[in-house]
């Protein structure tokens, strides 16, 4: 679907040629001083990933190697390693009952990578071959900024979570633009590689943190990256940049997603437009947020991004848990789950399950991604877990999902979207 969506663009980023043997590594960009140590270890790591101890080998040696890294750097390893192909790859086909019909696009699963993995479209390509069934690129500003100092992510590991105050970091709309014009002329030659996995591409849109418009912003991320996508993501949740939140308020994301759906309606093909909020609102905030969704015909909504509220497993005394539990920024990963899947819950109801969901929020195991789907998510993001278990991950907790589904008597995914409000399945 990509694919039809990037065809007209494609054709004004023919003249470039990129080759086609770049495939993992097209956006270029700057190169990052971690680079040639990337592809030392990439090429050792090539090489254990195409034999049979890759499974031995990702848990007990790759990842705790990887983790000796502070986690930005960390997170920028592994952001390369996608981008150049240094990862495992899931060649082998989806279980049928995971495909998804979704925002008028197929999904071959409904396992998704959120956005702020791949902030700058840099690994695309890489992340569909890992497994997943679609990739949200994000957020992306209109202008570059810094983001937040550093340090601003951190680990917490007793907990499986992760705190950050990365703050909208960003190349800006213009270099993302030039990735996905490059991207968009590979994926008119990528149906030659039958091994190559595809999948919809997500575009997830912030603000400049010094931005006079909220508003302009938006839109200018619209008209600027709109014609490269399948869907476009508006982010009026991430707690680390000020006043950010507040637009989730009624009056304001009437006048919000209003400017925004004047701007995609102008575009040559109408892209589903969804919102990610935040799993920290009030019933009263979530009403108005579903009352906005049904008026103005929002396609979707994201439940949910991060919390800034810290669970009582992470501020028990006289225990040792998650030295950097103190931190200021957004929790994400397990402790997070439990929270935003109630809002999730919530959100069916509220939305009468007439808007597709994307459940996000401490997804690690196949149980957890069913238990989104059977609280009303049609599709379902992880991010955190990566950090913990690594690429494998994916087709594990995707051969969980299938699972799940089968033991419950479900023949597909979509029998079980919402299944929660209606009867509760057998444990």
């Amino acid at each position: 679907m990509f694919r039809a969506v990037a065809r007209p663009v494609a054709q004004a980023a023919r003249p470039r040629q990129p080759s086609v043997r770049c495939m993992s590594s097209i956006p270029s960009g700057s190169t990052s001083p971690l680079t040639p140590l990337l592809l030392g270890l990439g090429a050792a790591g090539l090489y254990y990933y195409r034999q049979p101890l890759l499974k031995t080998l990702c848990d007990p040696v790759l990842m705790p190697a990887v983790r000796l890294f502070d986690p930005e750097t960390a997170h920028i390893l592994a952001v390369k390693a996608a981008k150049y192909g240094l990862i495992p790859k899931d060649k082998r086909h989806d279980d049928p009952m995971l495909k998804v019909s979704a925002f008028n696009m197929t999904f071959d699963n409904p396992l998704g990578i959120a956005a702020g993995f791949d902030k700058h479209a840099e690994a695309m390509q890489g992340l569909l071959d890992m497994g997943f069934g679609f990739v949200e690129i994000g957020s992306v500003t209109p202008e570059p900024q810094s983001g937040n100092p550093k340090p601003r992510v951190f680990r917490l590991t007793e907990d499986r979570g992760v705190i950050n105050r990365y703050g909208f970091n960003s190349v800006g709309a213009d270099a993302v633009q030039r990735r996905l014009q490059r991207y968009a002329y590979w994926t008119l030659e990528r149906p030659r590689y039958a091994s190559v996995r595809t999948g919809p591409l997500g575009i997830n849109l912030g603000k400049n943190k010094t931005s006079p418009s909220t508003i302009a912003d938006y839109v200018a991320g619209v008209e600027k990256l709109g014609p490269y996508g399948d869907y476009l993501v508006i982010n009026i949740s991430s707690p680390n940049t000020p006043g950010l939140r507040s637009l989730q308020g009624k009056a304001e994301l009437e006048a919000l997603v209003s400017a925004v759906l004047a701007a995609r309606n102008k575009l040559w093909k109408r892209l589903p437009l969804l919102v990610k909020i935040a799993p920290d609102l009030t019933l009263d905030d979530q009403k108005d947020i579903a009352e906005v969704a049904l008026a103005l015909q929002i396609d979707g909504l994201i439940v949910s991004n991060t919390t800034i509220t810290r669970p009582e497993s992470l501020t028990r005394k006289n225990d040792e848990r998650s030295e950097h539990k103190g931190e200021t920024g957004g929790l994400s990963g397990a402790p997070v789950k439990d929270i935003s899947t109630k809002v999730l819950h919530s959100m069916f109801e509220l939305t009468k399950g007439q808007i597709p969901l994307i459940g996000v929020g401490g997804v690690a195991t196949g149980k957890d991604a069913y238990e989104k789907i059977l609280a009303g998510a049609t599709l379902v993001q992880m991010y955190s877990c990566l950090v913990y278990d690594g690429p494998m991950a994916v087709p594990r907790i995707k051969a969980e999902l299938a699972e799940c589904l089968k033991r419950d008597g479900f023949a597909s995914v979509h029998e079980a979207i919402g299944a929660a409000h209606k009867a509760t399945p057998t444990s």
